[in-house]
């Protein structure tokens, strides 16, 4: 039997270099879909991805172009947009990977919600910065129109600020899993999923306004799924203790108790590498395994011979 694996791709891993056209994205693209097509014929494969850039460029031409004929789509629409822009090119990517092997692959694209609870503390306290920047009169002006949260963004300008909330379950997870479990390749929980809640007494489902971490997502949809090995896909082949310093030096193989150790120490960066190693800690202490790695070293950090391993 195959191992079923859940790939995370970060928010930027089709915009290596700024890249801002969909042409220019689905090029980098086409990196990933070669990079996935090389390991289908061991794993299940499901694949989850940010959205950071996308949104934002979706965001500013919904609120650019928004006008009494043709209102500006809700947040939480526009993450289902970015599901659809960007699966369309991973699975548009990942096709002509197998082509160029004169191979074919049966590969889907699940718009996905990402359930959360309306009492997470995280919406008394909006943190994360979503679209573009403003002047602060703007931004006030704007936050009384529409009822936004606005916050000064580290010197460059006012910005809209949403809830971060943790998902606590996917909507379409069985559906997923079967589809893994047919040996399809599934692009699932894009940019954190949409998030959604419960009403209270019909438990109905019902969009909300927030950012969900792609990475804390995707390792919900791990656990979901049953997934043997979770992988999140960065900017650097391995995590780093005192990244940026002369005493820089890797994280190889590590137990899930001792890279929480390092966390606690304020090794890792809230904006950066965090959010990456607590989802890992959780799934490694579920019994699966955990990598941190590039795209360049993916095939032999499945192998056991690099990036970041955690374990149990």
């Amino acid at each position: 039997m195959k191992q079923r694996i859940v790939l995370a791709l970060g928010g930027n891993a089709l915009q290596k270099n700024g890249e801002a056209t969909a042409e220019a994205q689905k090029k980098v693209a086409g990196e990933v879909g070669e990079a996935i097509a090389e390991l289908a014929d061991k794993y299940e494969i499901i694949v989850a991805h940010g959205n950071g850039p996308q949104i934002g460029n979706i965001l500013i031409h919904e609120e650019e172009a928004a006008s009494e004929q043709a209102p500006a789509m809700p947040l939480e629409t526009a993450v289902a947009m970015s599901q659809g822009q960007i699966g369309y090119w991973l699975t548009q990517a990942i096709n002509n990977a197998f082509a160029k092997k004169g191979k074919t692959k049966k590969i889907v694209t699940v718009v996905s919600q990402v359930v959360v609870d309306r009492n997470d503390s995280a919406f008394n306290n909006p943190t994360k910065p979503i679209g573009q920047f403003y002047s602060e009169k703007e931004a006030k002006a704007l936050a009384r129109k529409n009822k936004w949260t606005v916050k000064e963004d580290a010197g460059r300008g006012w910005r809209r600020v949403v809830a971060s909330p943790k998902p606590i379950d996917i909507v379409e997870k069985k559906a997923i899993k079967e589809l893994a479990e047919k040996d399809i390749i599934v692009i699932a929980a894009g940019g954190g999923g949409i998030p959604v809640i419960r009403t209270k007494v019909l438990k109905r489902l019902k969009g909300i306004d927030a950012v969900v971490d792609k990475d804390y997502a995707a390792e919900k949809l791990a656990e979901l799924v049953k997934a043997d090995i979770f992988i999140s896909v960065t900017a650097v082949p391995n995590v780093y203790i005192n990244y940026g310093t002369k005493d820089q030096k890797p994280i190889e193989k590590i137990s899930a108790s001792e890279i929480e150790k390092l966390k606690k120490y304020g090794y890792f960066k809230a904006g950066s590498m965090l959010p990456k190693v607590e989802a890992m800690i959780s799934f490694a202490k579920k019994g699966g395994i955990g990598i941190i790695t590039d795209i360049s070293h993916l095939k032999e950090a499945l192998k056991d011979k690099a990036g970041t391993i955690v374990y149990k």
